[in-house]
């Protein structure tokens, strides 16, 4: 790393490396992603059609899940294209402004997404805590006022990203080690003193995805609790059935952060390539999955695709 004997002043443009020391098989690495992306986008489109057009599925656990897969596709809208153009097209240079806006919408959805699976946790609590008022308490203003605290909390704790950003003056290089706009990937290249900014980015990381992971586990600690009251080990295991997807969704979603926090706290510190790889990962893995997990599990959702498919046949 260049450096801040010499530094740069607040750039114009960024150029951003893709995978840092992989340059050569950028080419090799776009096929995933490029797959990764259609998978995706057409995943979750087909679970809002199916949920738009399914009268039965108009209920609050389904409708969190409309949720999650809009959430899903802004995400790797926002990712996805950026790293094929670089991948692709050797297409890196990126415009402060452009890197600022990356900045904030990529970790926003992010954060939505934490939040929309803490609201998905919820509403397994109710329904197995208050069956009998499931739909008076998760009513449709209620979901409306959940959907909008998950949107205020993201740009509340994303807002001063950019800004803070934006008052960086000065930098030991211009190139982002990254295959997008990372804030804590700009703040490590700036030179002075960057205490604030990683402050900054750890209150992220707890006031979203660590209150979210708490919450979900003491969720699911009272639900476990009210399972085990219940005498007959059939309607046991039919409660529990119920939030099968979302354990396997939260397992998915959170484990990578988990490891990558327990890693730094053991000190293990991985190649720069692969931790990119698995922080790019983070953004795109949980959108493939999701429409998948919940699809497989979903009788409505099953038959719908399977009453698709069988049109396209005919």
């Amino acid at each position: 790393m260049p450096s801040c004997n010499s530094s740069l002043p607040q750039p114009l443009i960024f150029i951003l490396a893709g995978i840092p020391g992989l340059e050569s098989s950028h080419g090799f690495f776009s096929v995933p992603f490029f797959l990764i992306f259609v998978i995706t986008v057409m995943g979750n489109v087909t679970i809002l059609c199916i949920i738009r057009m399914e009268k039965s599925l108009h209920e609050p656990m389904f409708l969190l899940l409309a949720m999650l897969s809009g959430v899903d596709l802004c995400l790797v809208s926002v990712t996805v294209p950026r790293m094929l153009g670089i991948f692709w097209m050797d297409a890196k240079e990126i415009s402060f402004d452009a890197c600022l806006t990356q900045m904030f919408f990529i970790p926003s959805f992010y954060v939505m997404e934490s939040g929309i699976l803490l609201a998905m946790a919820f509403d397994r609590f109710v329904a197995i805590w208050c069956p009998l008022r499931y739909t008076t308490i998760l009513d449709n203003s209620m979901l409306v006022k959940m959907a909008l605290t998950v949107l205020a909390r993201a740009v509340a704790v994303l807002t001063p990203a950019p800004i803070l950003a934006k008052r960086l003056e000065s930098f030991q290089t211009h190139i982002i080690g990254y295959s997008y706009c990372a804030y804590m990937a700009v703040v490590m290249i700036a030179c002075g003193d960057i205490s604030d900014h990683i402050i900054y980015g750890l209150m992220v990381i707890v006031a979203s995805v660590g209150f979210d992971l708490l919450f979900i586990i003491l969720s699911y600690g009272l639900i476990l609790h009210a399972v085990f009251q219940i005498p007959s080990w059939e309607a046991r295991g039919k409660a529990l059935s119920t939030c099968g997807s979302h354990l396997c969704v939260i397992g998915l979603f959170y484990s990578p952060v988990v490891f990558s926090v327990l890693a730094q706290i053991l000190g293990y510190h991985m190649a720069p390539h692969l931790q990119i790889i698995i922080d790019n990962l983070y953004f795109l893995v949980p959108p493939m999955v999701n429409p998948l997990i919940y699809g497989a599990r979903t009788k409505q959702m099953r038959e719908w695709v399977l009453r698709i498919f069988h049109c396209q046949r005919d």
